[in-house]
């Protein structure tokens, strides 16, 4: 019998069935106590979203020669930490957004200080899965550190915190284009390229599969942010699933804001390209990354 011809969104919804599960495996019930904190998490957690995180990592572990399931636990640390800045991110004290994913954001549903809380209990739920012994148990003492380093850095006051600051610090403000970089590159490519880092960690890849999957990373990071600021502009509310153009009233550093709606997909198509490039000693074992790259951009043409 012929395998099935190659499908990126087969790939897709494989892989993000697989983190689900994960997902409700390692996420404490809704029914353990406190039970509002716990339902808070998986409403934010289970509130849909593609999973392109913790895919990424699914397919640069397997570009190296790892299997999916080995990443799982990882995968769904990652989407842990995720989920709870969506939640934060979303309050009154920060992008003051009702609409997430095309559901009522999670102070919307259960109050500020249970949304706070939820997320506080995300962060720390992805630190406790890592670090828990029966997970990741091929894994190295050494290569499990790294990749609890490898996150912590990727989520924190160097990654996505702090580009959380200077984009807040930001509105209303006229920027240059390395300070949106660094917004864009920090907020939302860091947790992304941690990622990338990780599947490549637990799929054993050398130093040189490392470095390019670093460039890769990096490129596929901030095109993902680039084509999200093109969708606040261009993209309806049924489909963004959030207010849009709430960027915009915001006075927020965007990439179109600062170069045009053109230059800004010139921009995200110059960073698939370079996404590909890194992605030139690998052969068709990369396909699903080529494949991902292409599916940020396409989506905001």
């Amino acid at each position: 019998m012929s395998e099935s011809p190659w499908s990126l969104e087969s790939y897709l919804q494989v892989r993000t069935q697989l983190v689900e599960a994960a997902l409700d495996h390692y996420l404490p019930k809704a029914t353990t106590l406190p039970g509002s904190l716990h339902d808070s998490m998986r409403y934010s957690v289970f509130a849909g979203g593609k999973r392109i995180r913790p895919i990424l990592m699914a397919a640069a572990c397997e570009a190296v020669g790892g299997k999916t399931e080995d990443v799982l636990p990882a995968a769904a640390a990652i989407e842990m930490i995720h989920s709870y800045s969506l939640i934060h991110d979303d309050l009154p004290a920060m992008d003051d957004d009702d609409l997430r994913r095309g559901k009522p954001t999670n102070h919307k549903v259960y109050g500020e200080a249970i949304a706070i809380l939820a997320g506080d209990g995300l962060l720390t739920e992805a630190f406790i899965l890592l670090s828990n012994p029966r997970v990741l148990t091929g894994i190295s003492a050494a290569g499990r550190l790294e990749i609890i380093h490898q996150l912590s850095r990727g989520a924190g006051s160097l990654g996505m915190v702090g580009g959380q600051v200077v984009d807040m610090e930001s509105e209303g403000q006229k920027i240059d284009l390395p300070t949106l970089e660094y917004i864009h590159t920090h907020k939302t490519g860091a947790l992304i390229l941690s990622a990338i880092e990780i599947g490549a960690i637990i799929g054993g890849a050398d130093a040189t599969q490392r470095h390019a999957l670093h460039r890769y990373g990096e490129a596929a990071g901030l095109a993902f942010q680039v084509a999200d600021d093109i969708l606040d502009i261009v993209a309806d509310q049924l489909d963004l699933g959030k207010d849009v153009g709430s960027d915009e009233e915001r006075g927020k550093a965007t990439y179109p804001a600062l170069l045009g709606l053109e230059g800004a997909r010139q921009r995200a198509r110059d960073l698939r390209d370079m996404a590909f490039s890194a992605l030139e000693p690998f052969g068709d074992e990369a396909r699903p990354l080529r494949d991902i790259a292409t599916y940020i951009i396409d989506r905001s043409f």
